[in-house]
């Protein structure tokens, strides 16, 4: 069972002005499809070619000989997790018991929103931001590269890709403007109260 790339939840222009098509094309139709087809090629023939992504990624993860093979798996479910952490007329803050919760683990949204620009902002080089569930509690922790929080023992609630290919067509290089669009524009709080469960 080949890894398969995923469509996008919505239209490649649906979220402009914010991220272009443009940015779409490439990032979902280069990028994304690249970490696809090569880890389909790295696990053909092997014992994990009808494994589901996550299976691959927690039987690699930590294995310097299958570096390429977490790499690869783990950009595939980065990017999926991104691609659905946004909407159309999405931002700002959200409602229910996500805000509840938000607000009881930060202090308030304020203060969560602060935390994540700055994990974002300050993540050298190429990586994520997140929310994520720890313990019970959510808190904002950054990965590099192609890390994520599932092999950290933590659920992930949200995420922002803060490598360059993912906003440098519309933001060049003003990163904290991409982040504070996506916050204010373009967040998807109805898929992280799902993820909170």
């Amino acid at each position: 069972m080949a890894v398969t790339l995923p469509a996008l939840p919505y239209a490649k222009n649906a979220l402009a002005p914010h991220i272009s098509e443009e940015t779409l094309d490439f990032h979902h139709g280069k990028h994304h499809n690249a970490y696809v087809t090569n880890l389909n090629n790295l696990i053909k023939d092997s014992d994990l070619d009808s494994a589901d992504l996550e299976t691959i990624i927690k039987s690699v993860a930590g294995d310097p000989s299958k570096a390429g093979h977490f790499n690869n798996a783990a950009q595939v479910w980065n990017h999926t997790f991104y691609w659905n952490s946004m909407k159309p007329n999405g931002g700002g803050k959200p409602a229910g018991d996500l805000l509840k919760k938000i607000e009881a683990d930060f202090g308030s949204y304020e203060e969560f929103a602060a935390q994540f620009k700055t994990a974002a902002t300050t993540q050298f080089g190429s990586g994520w931001a997140w929310l994520v569930l720890e313990g019970g509690k959510l808190k904002v922790t950054k990965t590099g590269n192609a890390d994520l929080p599932m092999v950290h023992g933590q659920k992930a609630i949200l995420t922002i890709d803060v490598w360059e290919h993912a906003y440098y067509v519309d933001f060049r290089n003003r990163r904290p403007d991409y982040i504070a669009t996506f916050l204010d524009h373009l967040v998807n709080w109805d898929f992280a109260a799902a993820n909170l469960g």
